[in-house]
């Protein structure tokens, strides 16, 4: 199979932020919301060197967690509302700040693992 092969950190970036393949960028890095494929459909890539683990959600939920509490705070200490209005403003944007850059996040990680060729750490020989 004929490779293009992505070399730079900005051709990773870009390969991981659209779900695509870390190695030649045209094949899909998913195949449901987060599941990861076992490799690439279209240069074969065997994604099991890929573990992203808890770091794109952590990170997004301290992003989200920064941007919805100092909205919810600002949003009290100016206008005061009820409850109902905390809710109706909150909930969905908690929802799209965090399932929304989820999957692109987790591509990121998984496209700089590949691209660093990083590995688990081993202790001992």
């Amino acid at each position: 199979m004929a490779e293009n092969r992505i070399d730079s950190l900005s051709g990773a970036i870009l390969a991981g932020l659209s779900c695509a393949c870390p190695r030649c960028g045209r094949g899909k890095l998913f195949v449901g919301f987060v599941t990861l494929r076992p490799r690439c459909e279209v240069c074969g890539l065997d994604y099991s060197f890929a573990d992203s683990g808890d770091g794109p959600a952590v990170f997004i939920m301290f992003l989200a967690g920064f941007i919805v509490v100092g909205a919810a705070l600002i949003t009290e200490v100016l206008y005061q509302p009820p409850y109902w209005v905390h809710a109706a403003l909150w909930l969905p944007l908690i929802l799209i700040v965090t399932l929304g850059p989820l999957r692109p996040m987790k591509g990121l990680m998984i496209a700089l693992q590949y691209h660093h060729k990083a590995h688990e750490g081993r202790f001992g020989k």
